[in-house]
C-alpha cells in the first residue's frame, strides 16, 4: 500500500495548532497500519530555541525532523529565513522518502511549500493533497507585506496556483475558502472542505462553579469573556479592547486573554495605555487543562480581519464550541465563522470598529444567562454532529483511502 507523507513545520509535542491537528490523523493512520511518515523541522513552536530531537517514532509514524533556522515569530526577517532553510531540508527528505503512488499531504506552514511538494510530486510520481490552513500570498498582501500588483505577487500567485490546479485534493477549512480556490480556476471536483475539529472528549463544558482555574485566576463571579489562543496578526483586536473600555465601569463583566503570539505585547501596551483594569492575561494552558482553561470564561472572542475571509479560519471557534460557550465574533458579518454562529444559534457577530455593538452583545449576554446558557448548548450540539475529532479522522481515511484505488483515474503531480 502507498505511503503516506505529510509535511508540516510543526509536529507533537508541539502545542501549535497546525501540529495537534496533524498528530490526531497521523495517529490515527498510524494506528489503522498504514505506513505514514512526517516532515517537520526541529523548531518548537513557542520557544524557536528549543532544538527537538532530529528522529523519532509516533504511534507507528516515521518522524523526520529536519534542520532549519531558528529564529522564531518574533520578526519578519527572522520567520522568513526559517521558512526558507526549513524549505530546503524538508524537499531533500521528500526525494528520498517519495516513490510513485504515494502520497503527500503539504500543510500551508512554511507559505507555498505545496509549490516544491508539487515538483517532487511530478519528479517521483507521486500525488499530492494540499491540507490548506491558509492561502498564501493572498494573507502577505492583506497583511501589507506583498504589495499589490506587483511581480512578487504575480510570481508567487502563479506558483501556487498551478500546485492547486495539479493536487489530486485540496482540502480547505470552510465555504468561503473552497469558493476563493474554485475562483482560482481549480476544478470544484478537487476541493473539499473539512472544517477543523476538537477532541470533544478532552474539552467537554465545566461548570463554572467547579472550574479551579476561575479562582486561581481571581475571576469571582463575573461574567467573562474570554480571547484563548494565538495573538495574530490577522486578528483584530482594536474593537474588542475599545469594547473592554467602555465595559470597565462594570464591575460584573472581565476579560480573560489566554494565549500567545506576534500581537501580544501590543495588545498588553494598549491595555496599559488604557489603563483597564478589566483584563486579565495568562499564557497557553497545557492540553490537559483546556477544558478547565476554556470554560472559565461564560463567552469567548474569534475576531478576524475582513480581508482575510477565505485565507483563514479562526480553529478557535471549534475549542470554544466544544467547551459549551458561545462565540462573539467580531468580523466580517458575512464570514465563515459569522455564518456558523448563524447556522448553528451559537454566538453573535460584530462588524469591525462596532465596539460599542460588541459591549452591547457582551451586556446582553451577561443579563440573560439562560440565553448564554442555550447558546452554549447550541455549539455543543453541533461539535458533537459535526467536528468532534472521530468524525474528522473518520473523513480524512475516507479522502486518504479515496485517492489510492483511482490513481488510473486522477493526475499525477
Amino acid at each position: 500500500m502507498n505511503r503516506i507523507i505529510f509535511i508540516n513545520r510543526f509536529f507533537f509535542p508541539d502545542l501549535a495548532p497546525t501540529a495537534q491537528l496533524l498528530a490526531d490523523v497521523v495517529e490515527d493512520l498510524g494506528e489503522a497500519g498504514r505506513e505514514v511518515h512526517v516532515i517537520a523541522s526541529r523548531q518548537a513552536y513557542t520557544d524557536p530555541k528549543a532544538g527537538l530531537p532530529a528522529d523519532g517514532a509516533f504511534h507507528g509514524a516515521r518522524v523526520h525532523r529536519v534542520w532549519s533556522t531558528r529564529f522564531g515569530r518574533a520578526g519578519l526577517l527572522g520567520r522568513a529565513l526559517d521558512y526558507a532553510t526549513f524549505m530546503l531540508t524538508a524537499t531533500w527528505r521528500m526525494l528520498r522518502l517519495a516513490g510513485h503512488a504515494d502520497i503527500l499531504v503539504a500543510k500551508t506552514d512554511p507559505p507555498l511549500i505545496s509549490v516544491l511538494a508539487a515538483a517532487v510530486c511530478r519528479l517521483r510520481g507521486a500525488l499530492l493533497v494540499n491540507w490548506i490552513q491558509d492561502l498564501f500570498p493572498d494573507v502577505a498582501v492583506a497583511l501589507g507585506v506583498i504589495r499589490p500588483r506587483s511581480a512578487a505577487l504575480w510570481a508567487l500567485s502563479a506558483l501556487r496556483d498551478v500546485s492547486l490546479r495539479r493536487a489530486s485534493l485540496n482540502v480547505t477549512l470552510g465555504e468561503r475558502m473552497a469558493e476563493r480556490i474554485a475562483g482560482l480556476g481549480v476544478d470544484r471536483a478537487r476541493i473539499h472542505v473539512r472544517h477543523n475539529w476538537v477532541d470533544s472528549g478532552l474539552v467537554t463544558p465545566v461548570p463554572r462553579q467547579d472550574n479551579p482555574l476561575r479562582a486561581a485566576w481571581g475571576l469571582g463571579e463575573a461574567f467573562v469573556v474570554g480571547y484563548s489562543g494565538n495573538f495574530g496578526r490577522v486578528h483584530e483586536f482594536e474593537t474588542i479592547l475599545e469594547a473592554a473600555r467602555l465595559l470597565q465601569g462594570d464591575p460584573g463583566v472581565r476579560f480573560l486573554f489566554v494565549g500567545q503570539g506576534a500581537r501580544l505585547e501590543r495588545v498588553k501596551g494598549t491595555v496599559r495605555e488604557l489603563g483597564l483594569g478589566n483584563i486579565v492575561f495568562q499564557d497557553y494552558q497545557p492540553r490537559e487543562r483546556l477544558r478547565e482553561s476554556l470554560s472559565a470564561a461564560d463567552a469567548h472572542l474569534v475576531s478576524l480581519l475582513p480581508d482575510m475571509e477565505g485565507c483563514v479560519v479562526p480553529s478557535k471557534f471549534y475549542g470554544i464550541a466544544a467547551a459549551g460557550r458561545p462565540t462573539l465574533f467580531v468580523g466580517d458579518p458575512d464570514g465563515e465563522i459569522a455564518r456558523l454562529l448563524e447556522l448553528h444559534q451559537c454566538g453573535l457577530s460584530s462588524a469591525p470598529g462596532d465596539a460599542q455593538g460588541l459591549a452591547a452583545h457582551i451586556r446582553a449576554l451577561a443579563l440573560a444567562p439562560e440565553e448564554c446558557a442555550r447558546m452554549g448548548r447550541n455549539a455543543r450540539a453541533a461539535t458533537d454532529a459535526l467536528y468532534a475529532k472521530p468524525l474528522a479522522l473518520a473523513d480524512w481515511r475516507a479522502l486518504l483511502h479515496g485517492i489510492s484505488p483511482a490513481l488510473g483515474k486522477l493526475k499525477s503531480c
